[in-house]
């Protein structure tokens, strides 16, 4: 196998594991988080208890509805966000003043 293979191979596990954290992220840690700062600030949910609010979600994702499908996905979909705001930053940046090729001046 020849390296560059390897190297595609290892950034699309990375990617992958990525995208699997970040959706197990949506689907366990977010909804948690919802519920927790929902009670906090509204109050009691209609089913009374977090089992209650998370069987409605994991219902209501079943049922594809798009709504939820982009609340578990929203933590990947950030992270993307991120990478790609970094990489605009990085491209657009000015070059330090160090990295500038030094030019001497021609003596004649």
């Amino acid at each position: 196998m020849t390296e560059g293979k390897k190297s595609i191979r290892a950034v699309l596990r990375r990617e992958l594991a990525t995208l699997v954290l970040l959706v197990l992220v949506g689907v366990v840690l977010l909804p948690l988080t919802i519920y927790l700062v929902g009670e906090s600030i509204f109050g009691d949910y209609a089913g009374e208890r977090f089992g209650d609010f998370y069987r409605d979600i994991q219902s209501d994702l079943r049922l594809g509805r798009p709504v939820v499908i982009f609340l578990m996905i929203s933590p990947y979909l950030v992270w993307q966000l991120l990478r790609l705001s970094f990489y605009g930053f990085r491209r657009t940046a000015p070059v330090p003043p160090q990295a500038r090729p030094r030019i001497d001046p021609e003596i004649r």
